[in-house]
C-alpha cells in the first residue's frame, strides 16, 4: 500500500485549454448575474428616488472605477455568450474532436477580445473621451 500511486497533485497538474474555458463559462455566469443584478437595481432604486439620487448613480457610474468594472462585465458577457453558442453547437453534435475544440476554443477567446475592445471603442468614441 505505501507504493500506491496518488492522483496528480495540483502543483504538477497542466490544465487543458477546455478545463479552463470549462470552469471560466461557469464563472462569468455568475458574475454576470451578480454584478450585472447589482448594478441594474441600484440604476433603478436611484431612479425612483428622485432626480438627486439618480445624478448621484450616474456619476458614480460614470466614474473611471465604474469604467472598469463595466469593462470587465463586457469581457464577461461576450465571452459567455460566444462559449454559450459554442456549447449550443456541441448539443447538435458538432465540435467535439480535439482539433476543432481547440480552435473554437481559441475562436471564443479571440472573439472577446475583439468585441470587448470593439464596444468599448465605440462607447468611449461616442462619449467623447
Amino acid at each position: 500500500m505505501e507504493n500506491t500511486p496518488l492522483s496528480p497533485h495540483l502543483q504538477v497538474y497542466r490544465p487543458q485549454l477546455t478545463s479552463v474555458l470549462s470552469i471560466t463559462h461557469r464563472a462569468t455566469g455568475v458574475v454576470l448575474s451578480l454584478a450585472g443584478t447589482i448594478i441594474m437595481l441600484y440604476w433603478f432604486v436611484a431612479a425612483a428616488l428622485g432626480a438627486e439620487a439618480y445624478t448621484q448613480a450616474q456619476v458614480l457610474l460614470s466614474s473611471l472605477f465604474a469604467k472598469v468594472i463595466m469593462f470587465g462585465w463586457t469581457c464577461a458577457f461576450y465571452y459567455h455568450l460566444l462559449n454559450g453558442i459554442r456549447h449550443l453547437l456541441w448539443d447538435t453534435g458538432w465540435g467535439f474532436d480535439l482539433v476543432t475544440a481547440y480552435r473554437t476554443g481559441y475562436l471564443v477567446i479571440s472573439g472577446t477580445v475583439v468585441l470587448s475592445l470593439s464596444t468599448w471603442g465605440i462607447v468611449l468614441y461616442l462619449s467623447g473621451g
